[in-house]
């Protein structure tokens, strides 16, 4: 399992005191990039596209708050996998949201998708849940 740390910012919140929910697409984003890093499934270049992407907001999150994202691979496919990710209050464990996103290993010369790479795939599959 992959984790990410976020500590909400002032500016990431709304007039009701809590973290407003399209900051945890940033968040998320955030952390996907990380893994990707952390997985070594980059190649020289950028060649992921989000193709989809879900929240579902389990429970609030508040300024200065430390938040814990883990992401696994839900599953693996010919040029795509999904990744599940489950944000988390890093003091007492609390889910607050959980997501779900598809990424497409993308070719934008040919503005196609393309097979995942042998070694994407054997670097992917460290991170797939176990059920």
């Amino acid at each position: 399992m992959h984790k990410h740390e976020i500590v909400v910012r002032f500016c990431e919140t709304d007039m009701l005191g809590h973290v407003n929910n399209k900051n945890y697409f940033v968040y998320l984003e955030d952390s996907r990039i990380q893994f990707f890093y952390d997985a070594r499934i980059l190649g020289e270049e950028w060649n992921y596209v989000l193709a989809s992407t879900k929240c579902d907001f389990v429970s609030q999150a508040f300024f200065r708050q430390t938040l814990s994202i883990e992401s696994q691979i839900g599953r693996i496919g010919n040029s795509s996998f999904q990744l599940d990710q489950i944000v988390l209050d890093k003091q007492t464990g609390n889910v607050i949201a959980r997501a779900e996103s598809t990424i497409v290993s993308f070719n934008f010369e040919t503005q196609k998708s393309e097979p995942l790479s042998e070694e994407v795939r054997s670097n992917l599959e460290r991170y797939v849940m176990m059920a």
